[in-house]
């Protein structure tokens, strides 16, 4: 029987690996999954979201921590080093994530992170300018999800 904290430790370094199939395995079938990014994925859609995000990076490097687990949930504090691909400008991500469980798997994952400074580092003056925005953050969601939606398309 694995800890819950053993099972984000996996996840997280399956995303290390860039290995999106064992990142899956860690998801329930009806997982829930919420960021500022792409707002709300259920199930294969959440699962389809790592699988694009592993196969597009490039450059991409993730450093994890657990901070907390209790027997509600897992709290642990990620970061990604990366090339933003449609500026090609370097992000330096910081999210802190919390975890429930059902079953030895991850029934939620919400990611927490500040959109305004990923903005910043993604587009420079325009993210600075707007990416505070309620606007910015629907507009961003659109993208994004057009984005996988596209993606889901072709796999």
């Amino acid at each position: 029987m694995k800890t819950k904290s053993q099972v984000v430790t996996e996840f997280y370094t399956a995303f290390q690996h860039r290995d999106a199939e064992l990142m899956a395995q860690c998801y329930a079938d009806d997982v829930t999954f919420q960021d500022p990014a792409f707002g709300t994925l259920n199930g294969e859609e959440a699962k389809d979201m790592w699988r694009m995000l592993c196969g597009n990076a490039k450059d991409l490097k993730v450093t994890f921590e657990i901070l907390e687990e209790t027997e509600e949930y897992v709290k642990a504090h990620w970061e990604a080093n990366y090339t933003f691909s449609r500026s090609g400008r370097r992000v330096h991500n910081k999210i802190d994530a919390t975890f429930t469980f059902e079953n030895e798997l991850i029934s939620t994952h919400n990611d927490n992170f500040n959109l305004w400074h990923w903005s910043q580092q993604a587009l420079g003056t325009a993210g600075f300018l707007i990416g505070w925005s309620g606007f910015f953050r629907k507009k961003f969601q659109k993208e994004t999800r057009k984005m996988l939606s596209q993606y889901r398309s072709k796999n």
